[in-house]
Order: C-alpha cells, then sequence, then structure tokens
C-alpha cells in the first residue's frame, strides 16, 4: 500500500495554515517547553529545524497509512509518496499489545512537534520522538528494513507466544519517496522508557568493556545522557521473585536473536523510585503462569498494562531489548578478527552471535538479585 500526498500547493497553503495553528498554540501552551527539552537532549522540531518538513510529510503519509491499513488503493497526487509496506500484519500487532489505532494516530499525527532525540550511537539514523514521547521513528536503511520485512513472521510469531518479551515492539515499516531524492525508510517502534516522567537513570548494555564508558551528564545540566557497562558496575537489579521471570525472558529472547545470526543488540535498562503506594499493595506485578511460559503482566493505575516495566521492592525497571539488525555477516567476521588483536583480553561488542547471546544472559545473571 502506498499514499500519495496532495498537490504542492495544496500542500503548502495546508501546512501554512497548520503551521500558524502551531505557533499559536505554542505559544500559548508549550511556551517554556522548548528550553525544557533541550536540557534533556530533546529538540522540538519546529518550523526553523532542518527536519520539520520532512516530520510534516511523516505526519500526513502516517494518518493516511493508519486510516488505510487494509485498503490497497493508493490515494494519487504529486508531492511525495509514502509506502507502507505490511500494513495489516502491524495493524493486528498494534492491536495485540492492547493500542488502538486511534490512539496510534492520536500519538504519531497529532498537531504538536516531533522532538528529535539526540543519541550517543554510532549509528548513522535519525531519531524522531512523538511529542508525548510515547512512539520511537528511526530512519534505517535499505537492508536492515529487508531484514526485518523478512523476518517478519517469526518476530509476530514470537511475539505471539511471548506477548511479555523484552523485544522491541515494531509497529511500521513505511518509506518515503520524494521527487528527484532519495527514498528514506523509517520504522515506527514503541518507546522502552514510556512513561518516562520520573526516570532517573538510562543505561545501554551489551555486556562488554572495550568503548562501554560514557560520561555522565553534570548533576545539575539536567541533560539525558544514556550510560553504558561501565557505568552500572556495582550496581543491581534489585527484583527478588521478579529475577527469575526476568532471567528466563531474556534467554528465550536472546537465543531467539541467536537464530537469527545477529549481535550487537542492547539491553535498555531504566529506573526509577516508587511511590509508597506502589512498594506496599495497590499495583503489584502479577505473574501469570501458562502452560507454555510464565508472563510478566505490570498494572498501572492510569495505563494499559505496559510493556517493558519491572517493579522490585523499592524500583521500577524498565527493560528492552534494541537494535536488533545487525547480522554476522563476513564483514564483521573481519571486525571481530581485528578487535581480537587490538584488544587482547577485553571483551568488545563483535562476538558470534551464540558469544554474545551467552554473554548477555550471564551478564543479567550477575546484575540482579
Amino acid at each position: 500500500w502506498y499514499f500519495r500526498a496532495a498537490p504542492a500547493a495544496h500542500r503548502a497553503s495546508h501546512m501554512e495554515t497548520s503551521a500558524r495553528r502551531s505557533r499559536t498554540l505554542k505559544r500559548r501552551r508549550w511556551g517554556g517547553l522548548r528550553q525544557q527539552w533541550q536540557l534533556l537532549g530533546l529538540f522540538q522540531i519546529d518550523e526553523q529545524h532542518e527536519f520539520y518538513h520532512l516530520t510534516c510529510m511523516m505526519k500526513e503519509g502516517l494518518s493516511a497509512a493508519i486510516q488505510r491499513t487494509s485498503d490497497p488503493v493508493p490515494t494519487v497526487s504529486t508531492d511525495f509518496t509514502m509506502e507502507t509496506f505490511a500494513g495489516p500484519v502491524f495493524a493486528s500487532l498494534r492491536g495485540s499489545l492492547g493500542l488502538t489505532e486511534q490512539e496510534y494516530q492520536q500519538s504519531l499525527c497529532s498537531e504538536h512537534f516531533y522532538l528529535q532525540f539526540i543519541s550517543n550511537s554510532k549509528s548513522r539514523a535519525d531519531f524522531f520522538l512523538t511529542n508525548d514521547k510515547r512512539f520511537f521513528l528511526k530512519t534505517q536503511n535499505r537492508r536492515e528494513i529487508k531484514f526485518l520485512l523478512s523476518n517478519l513472521k517469526i518476530y509476530v510469531e514470537h511475539l505471539k507466544k511471548f506477548p511479555h518479551s523484552l523485544l522491541v515492539k515494531f509497529l511500521g515499516v513505511h518509506r518515503i519517496t520524494f521527487p528527484r531524492r532519495q527514498k528514506k525508510f523509517f520504522i515506527v517502534m514503541q518507546s522502552v522508557f514510556y512513561p518516562d516522567e520520573r526516570i532517573n537513570a538510562r543505561y545501554d548494555i551489551k555486556g562488554c568493556e572495550v568503548s562501554r564508558w560514557t560520561d555522565p551528564a553534570l548533576e545539575e545540566s539536567h541533560i539525558i545522557v544514556v550510560l553504558k557497562d561501565l557505568n552500572f558496575e556495582g550496581q543491581f537489579i534489585t527484583l527478588d521473585q521478579q529475577r527469575s521471570w526476568l532471567l528466563r525472558q531474556v534467554e528465550i529472547d536472546t537465543q531467539f536473536l541467536r537464530r537469527l545470526n545477529v549481535l550487537d543488540y542492547s539491553l535498555l535498562l531504566a529506573h526509577q523510585p516508587l511511590h509508597w503506594d506502589e512498594r506496599h499493595h495497590s499495583f503489584a506485578n502479577i505473574i501469570i503462569r501458562t502452560k507454555r511460559s510464565a508472563q510478566n503482566r505490570r498494572l498501572l493505575p492510569n495505563l494499559k498494562n505496559p510493556l517493558h516495566v519491572i517493579d522490585g521492592p523499592e524500583q521500577r525497571y524498565f527493560i528492552g531489548i534494541i537494535d536488533i539488525f545487525t547480522v554476522y555477516s563476513f564483514k564483521k567476521r573481519l571486525e571481530h578478527w581485528w578487535k581480537s588483536l587490538r584488544h587482547p583480553g577485553k571483551s568488545f561488542s563483535t562476538v558470534s552471535p551464540d558469544t554474545y547471546c551467552h554473554r548477555l544472559q550471564r551478564w543479567v545473571q550477575d546484575h540482579t538479585k
């Protein structure tokens, strides 16, 4: 299925009206937030931002795609084309996660600006975040998109079998084509760190030591810095009764990725303190045991069973596995050989999928209690 935008003149008029409305809303309701987001490492994509027109196209295309998920007939016009891949499959997956199409559209296509997330990742991808910070949009290259779509069936089957898998939840795959310009692929995925209002530390864990330290932000700066393995040393994920569930689910998910022959994925981790009522009784974790698995079901008072959330006695943890596109190719084998010579006796990210899988499992075992 694909969507062609309205003619350029019509879109320009529409975008001008939309921009005026957005400017008014920003002055009235969001005046102080731009500076606040910048302090957090998030930048509002307003009319002066280099990605403003791209994100406007994303919103317009996504709005049409969500409304016409099962309709293969394109809307014909001239300005840009947005294609949607496996639309019905992703719509079904969104439904299985308890996400209505209305909620999805409201978040992705609202009149409020997207946010740009400045990542310390080595990837050249661009990261955008919906204004409510519920969904990430990330640009991907053709190889990564092909890999995801070719393995979509077994990915969906895995999530059906393990509804509370730690794997990142992909919710849509799209491609925008500009006249006489490069095609741009992007994916929509659920944010692991949602809701994030009280999160006080974030980590990207790979289970190794080379290049796995990030200088923390100054305490008074309030800038979001995603820390790494070496920053977490001496700390533990304290879960008590939930520990066995987490260890088992990490094992299940990493074995799945090993079968896909991938490596270099990350375990995202964040934590925040629990309120008194959350620590004692009202909204405790529930473990539902079925014939096939024990599934973590976290109930929060104002949200539908959010994924990636696990409570310990004192802390709430947000945990998810992301960046699952790196195949152990011949190029990666050469990189492994080179790093072995450069970093003798040290652990680094580029190892075989089997080694990577078991090493991350050991990291979780060693850092939980």
